[in-house]
């Protein structure tokens, strides 16, 4: 077996411009992606891999400030061992004491940032019934920390970090360091790493989106529709909705720009308002397992019929997880010509695929995109349409044959997007 380290040696690697694109990436999440305030803390998420992008996010986020940077090291390889060698009763079960410390830490002011880039094949040959069960005991431990980040109360961003065995997942038919070098290139690009000023790029950026959202807030559709192969979907917005794209202003009062990258603009379905069929358009990498040529129908906001040509097991599980699971809590148009879409890629990664084409999440709702979400109880929110879940699932739903039209009043339609662009 080829090591990590071996593979991150060679012409690529073994450059001063490598260790440079590391140390952007690391600027752009700590200026651009969170705008971390001087004093304040700093939790940060990682794998074993991510070790030395996490030290120049460290080193950025010491220099801009922070108080104290506190980061979280996982390893892909031990949580197999709990799938070979873990009593029945362990997978019903999950470090709340963690999500309790990192919760509190949010709410004494901390920041929070992701390292992503794990194996989207990793527990693929795992159980669904027990890799179900794990996920349900993490989000339901997981759910006090995840309220505060959903509900905007702290800065918070993700970011990539490449590690081979994703890369050999995006590039099959490459030499390992080879596709390791592709993947990092890949993630630089999108993350508009490779300008010559990256935290002006992403503000010129933000400011774009920004146009595109205020755009679809004028017009106050009350429904979308997107029609394409195998999708006739009429998605209703929530009551008093509100579109977003690029950063946000957190409740502490920090401006931070939440996934980098990011190409799109979104808002919260209405959980009782969606009607009809809808295929996905790209896989979806799921916990550590794939699902493919997803195709669910949706009656009164709900999924009534469901299915996947890979991972179906998966897929049932997760709608299972709760009430939630077979509810929209986003929907999110990104044209067809985004960077990522470009690129010709396929991720298999959320992060980047979702910002590659349209999608829509099952489960948790974000409060900020309705007004004045953010100081509503969870009552005031649901009665506004707003969807509460464990989960919060994206998958993809756009492609250059997807068209979508707004509805108006008297339930006229106004075209948006045509072979998936804007219009």
């Amino acid at each position: 077996m080829t090591s990590t380290t071996a593979l991150t040696k060679g012409p690529f690697f073994d450059t001063p411009e490598f260790e440079q694109n590391l140390d952007r990436l690391a600027e752009v999440a700590i200026r651009a992606g969170l705008g971390l305030a001087p004093g304040q803390e700093l939790v940060v998420t990682a794998t074993l891999d991510a070790i030395p992008l996490a030290r120049h996010v460290t080193e950025r986020a010491y220099k801009a400030g922070a108080s104290l940077v506190t980061t979280l090291f996982s390893d892909e390889k031990t949580s197999l061992l709990r799938f070979r060698y873990g009593s029945e009763t362990s997978f019903d079960t999950a470090p709340s004491w963690l999500y309790d410390g990192m919760a509190q830490a949010y709410r004494s002011g901390a920041a929070r940032l992701a390292i992503a880039g794990n194996d989207p094949l990793l527990l693929s040959n795992e159980d669904p019934e027990k890799v179900s069960r794990v996920n349900r005991a993490a989000s339901k431990a997981y759910r006090p920390a995840l309220e505060l980040i959903t509900r905007h109360q702290i800065n918070w961003t993700i970011i990539a970090n490449a590690t081979p065995a994703w890369a050999e997942v995006v590039f099959p038919n490459l030499p390992q360091g080879e596709a390791l070098a592709r993947l990092w290139k890949a993630i630089f690009a999108a993350s508009r790493v490779d300008q010559a000023d990256p935290v002006a790029a992403w503000k010129e950026h933000d400011v774009n989106l920004h146009a595109r959202a205020d755009q679809l807030n004028r017009k106050r559709y009350s429904a979308l529709h997107f029609r394409g192969p195998g999708t006739d979907l009429r998605v209703g917005l929530a009551d008093d909705h509100l579109w977003l794209g690029g950063g946000t202003t957190a409740r502490n009062g920090r401006y931070c720009i939440p996934n980098i990258p990011t190409e799109e603009v979104f808002t919260t379905p209405h959980k009782d308002r969606v009607e009809g069929w809808v295929a996905s358009t790209k896989p979806l990498s799921y916990q550590g397992t794939m699902i493919e040529e997803i195709a669910v129908r949706f009656q009164a906001g709900q999924i009534v019929e469901a299915r996947a040509a890979r991972g179906n097991q998966v897929l049932q599980r997760m709608i299972e997880t709760d009430d939630g699971a077979r509810r929209l809590g986003e929907v999110s148009l990104v044209p067809h010509s985004s960077p990522i879409s470009s690129s010709g890629l396929l991720f298999m990664n959320t992060l980047f695929d979702e910002n590659a084409a349209c999608h829509i999440a099952l489960g948790q709702a974000y409060s900020t995109c309705l007004k004045n979400g953010d100081t509503l109880t969870q009552e005031q929110l649901a009665a506004r349409g707003a969807n509460n879940s464990l989960i919060h699932v994206d998958w993809m739903i756009g492609s250059k044959y997807v068209d979508v039209d707004g509805v108006g009043a008297a339930d006229s339609l106004e075209p948006v997007m045509r072979a998936g662009e804007w219009l």
